[in-house]
């Protein structure tokens, strides 16, 4: 059998539809605004879709950026915002949910969740109805980033009976939408994330995509929705061998990130660029996340050039050895001072106190009858630190910079030394896009077709 003119199609073509984009390719979320402004209108010109990094962003930078890629690409080009999980002030969750809502947001990533909240049950079920054939409409979509089974069958699953009882009762869904939610999925697509750059439980992508898979045909099958929720691959994708491999996997779609974090559209410094241009596979590095320091989270960072990660272990490790800043050793306290943190302890729970008086007084009130809570969030002002340094591009504070990034980043440098991209001032977002997907293509029609017709 002759293979010339054949080719395989990589990914959903309803994905695609769905989404109204020319490849099953995202641009995936990077908070404070590192998935910037440039970089999801340079995707949605081209008319792939992203997402714009909300995390860490105050409502007021969130509103005129979604004003602003408006503006720039119009409304009917692919766009979303990023959705993170706020389960410490839900309040503020359901407040960006409301802006997403009038300013006429149609998809979220939503991510870093462990259950469903009611925010995202009510950006989901809000403009739900009947279409004139009975066919189910939603007019928000969710796309669930998950890493683990458990939580990839909350998104697979229909909103909890609960919620939706609660939201009919507040008057924010209708008693049609609430009678429509049994037969609704919380998300229209979940992306199975493996050993990606910032939070992570570095799963491993051939173990985990294809036990969530299994997880997503067996719900798919059992609530019979009018439309399955379909999935994706993400953790790890940085060459066209990579990104073909989740293809192969079954993957609807495949989302990039670190990558992504070292092209000119990228909200970062330059300096950072300059660092992340020369990183390898093996320049990360697992650390305690800082906005889940207290419960042990994970992220991934890179570490070549940087002290950050020897830095904030070392803290965490602090943080499990002793009950208060008073417990530890005064010469242990000294080096902290003058070698991680270039300032006294009082001075940064000073600045650390200000900061929670004016955004949350609870946390203050904690502090004072918990010295281990204290001693928690004068560590995590070094991870704050360290990320605000990083976005500076301080590069007499580059030892502390935090950058969060996984290894197809080092990949990805491999795969274009000696060309053009090898300056990451030559990347630009959509163009890699465009050629990692033709070089997966090219790929998958050269060896796997090769290896039908051998048959």
């Amino acid at each position: 059998m002759n293979s010339i003119g054949r080719t395989i199609q990589l990914g959903n073509r309803q994905f695609m539809q769905t989404y109204n984009v020319r490849s099953p390719y995202i641009a995936g979320a990077m908070y404070k605004g590192i998935a910037s402004v440039d970089l999801v209108c340079a995707m949605a010109e081209q008319s792939m879709l992203s997402f714009l990094g909300t995390g860490g962003l105050k409502m007021p930078q969130v509103a005129q950026s979604i004003d602003e890629i408006k503006r720039r690409v119009g409304t009917n080009k692919p766009f979303g915002m990023n959705m993170l999980s706020n389960f410490e002030e839900p309040e503020k969750e359901m407040a960006l949910i409301r802006l997403y809502l009038e300013k006429g947001v149609s998809v979220i990533e939503a991510a870093s969740y462990i259950s469903i909240s009611d925010a995202l049950v009510y950006y989901r079920l809000t403009g739900a109805s009947l279409a004139p054939d009975g066919q189910i409409q939603c007019a928000h979509r969710i796309i669930g980033k998950v890493s683990r089974p458990e939580v990839a069958m909350r998104f697979l699953s229909p909103p909890p009976s609960e919620k939706v009882q609660d939201l009919l009762q507040q008057g924010l869904i209708t008693p049609q939408q609430a009678e429509l939610a049994p037969s609704i999925p919380m998300a229209d697509d979940i992306c199975v994330e493996a050993d990606s750059g910032g939070h992570t439980d570095q799963g491993v992508i051939t173990v985990l995509f294809p036990a969530i898979r299994s997880i997503a045909d067996e719900l798919n099958l059992q609530f019979g929705y009018n439309q399955k929720v379909r999935v994706g691959a993400a953790g790890g994708l940085g060459t066209p061998q990579a990104i073909a491999a989740a293809f192969m996997l079954g993957a609807d779609f495949v989302v990039t990130g670190s990558i992504n974090q070292c092209t000119v559209e990228a909200g970062v410094s330059e300096d950072v660029k300059d660092m992340l241009e020369k990183a390898q596979p093996q320049d990360m590095a697992i650390v305690p996340a800082g906005d889940m320091f207290e419960l042990g989270a994970k992220v991934q960072v890179l570490k070549k050039g940087s002290l950050f990660h020897v830095r904030a272990n070392k803290l965490y490790e602090l943080y499990k050895n002793y009950d208060s800043l008073d417990a530890i050793p005064r010469d242990v306290i000294t080096k902290l001072e003058k070698q991680i943190f270039t300032r006294s302890i009082d001075e940064i729970w000073q600045e650390t106190e200000a900061f929670y008086l004016r955004a949350r007084p609870e946390e203050v009130k904690k502090a004072v009858e918990s010295p281990k809570h204290k001693m928690a969030l004068v560590f995590k002002w070094y991870f704050i630190h360290g990320t605000r340094m990083a976005l500076r591009g301080e590069r007499q504070q580059r030892v502390n910079y935090q950058v969060q990034c996984g290894p197809a980043l080092g990949s990805f440098n491999q795969w274009v030394k000696g060309t053009e991209l090898e300056s990451w001032r030559n990347r630009h977002v959509a163009d890699i896009a465009s050629q990692l997907m033709q070089g997966a293509q090219d790929y998958v029609n050269r060896f796997m077709l090769a290896e039908v017709d051998a048959l």
